[in-house]
């Protein structure tokens, strides 16, 4: 009897054990056990890191043009919503320069693709050793044909076999991509030149590549078919063209043969009437698409820091691109932390700079001023 109750007591001991023992012992004993169900918890707000300075670009160049290698901490005036900075560093570092080439000619007669070329390779020709490059292609779709290289003859090789000729028009596409690809370099040192007529069928499309390119904080370039197109459109698209005199007949070499002969030869011009009106019209509308997006890629440009530039002609238009070099190289980078923190701001607030300098002779541009991103 006393053996019976003792293999009771160990039965119920046992039992204790497996049901209060911690999960640990449980889960030895070789025993799959159902895991506890975690507490739900309420949700936290999003911790908001920033970096509190801003990273500023600017174009110092003295009367002639050029660049001023001079420039000193106290030369500087930045104001940010009117508000005077303390501004805590100037200096140069290598540019992050990306090519967005548009090679969809469309109704433009000047707009080929050998040009935009011939202007991009002179560019990159007189940029500085060191420096950064990237491409994308705006033709049939937008595509990165070159990711960041300072191999210049690389990127040569891939402007004369893989750069194409398309139909559509793919501008803000290409200029997206551009942003996701310039807002991962660093601050301060951020370029896009497009070479383009800028006409975009997509107006809510462009907008939202304008917002991209602004909150990475782009300086846009533009160097823009539009004014040579108008002129070209102009001058080939007359409703009526006047030749020279008519084709010479028999009777005019009788005259000429026998002076006596009393009936001239008429002196008129011969009037040859363009019934395309359906070309015609057409190439009115795309003439008055240039005059808007002319208006928007300026905007663009002056937002940002940067220039627009309508050569009259290709030559002109290869030295445009020299000069675009040119000015990227005359780039300082100016950094200060701003006295309203930028963790009091909302995402997205906009402050506004402008910068001057002491210096007589000397001429600055910069961007109008900058998104607070949600978080650096």
């Amino acid at each position: 009897m006393l053996s019976q109750n003792r293999t009771f007591l160990l039965f119920v001991a046992s039992l204790l054990f497996f049901t209060f023992a911690p999960q640990e012992l449980r889960a030895q004993s070789g025993r799959t056990l159902p895991r506890p169900t975690p507490q739900e918890r309420e949700p936290q707000e999003p911790i908001r890191i920033f970096t509190e300075e801003v990273r500023l670009p600017v174009f110092v160049t003295d009367n002639q043009g050029r660049f001023d290698p001079t420039l000193e901490l106290s030369d500087i005036i930045v104001l940010e919503d009117d508000e005077m900075q303390e501004v805590r560093s100037v200096r140069r570092i290598p540019a992050n320069v990306l090519l967005v080439l548009d090679t969809s000619g469309g109704i433009n007669p000047v707009m080929r693709t050998n040009t935009t070329r011939d202007v991009a390779l002179t560019l990159i020709n007189a940029l500085k050793p060191g420096d950064q490059l990237a491409l994308v292609q705006a033709g049939d779709r937008a595509e990165t044909l070159q990711g960041w290289t300072s191999d210049v003859e690389a990127l040569k090789r891939v402007l004369k076999t893989k750069l194409s000729s398309g139909r559509k028009k793919r501008i803000s596409e290409a200029l997206m991509e551009a942003a996701g690809l310039l807002k991962n370099q660093p601050a301060g040192s951020r370029h896009l030149v497009l070479i383009t007529d800028g006409v975009e069928a997509n107006d809510k499309s462009y907008a939202e590549a304008v917002r991209q390119l602004n909150a990475a904080q782009v300086t846009v370039y533009i160097i823009s078919y539009t004014l040579m197109g108008r002129e070209a459109i102009q001058s080939n698209n007359p409703l009526v063209t006047y030749g020279g005199p008519p084709p010479r007949t028999a009777n005019d070499t009788a005259r000429e043969a026998d002076p006596t002969i009393p009936v001239p030869r008429p002196n008129i011009n011969v009037a040859t009437i363009d019934t395309d009106r359906e070309m015609r019209r057409k190439r009115k509308e795309y003439a008055d698409a240039t005059l808007k997006s002319e208006e928007r890629l300026t905007r663009l440009a002056e937002e940002t820091g940067g220039r627009i530039m309508l050569p009259a002609s290709e030559e002109e238009m290869r030295q445009q691109g020299r000069e675009v070099a040119r000015d990227i190289g005359a780039q300082y980078v100016i950094t200060y932390k701003p006295k309203r923190p930028l963790a009091s701001s909302s995402p997205g607030e906009f402050r506004r700079i402008k910068v001057a300098l002491r210096r007589q002779g000397l001429t600055v541009r910069s961007r109008n001023g900058y998104a607070v991103p949600s978080q650096q």
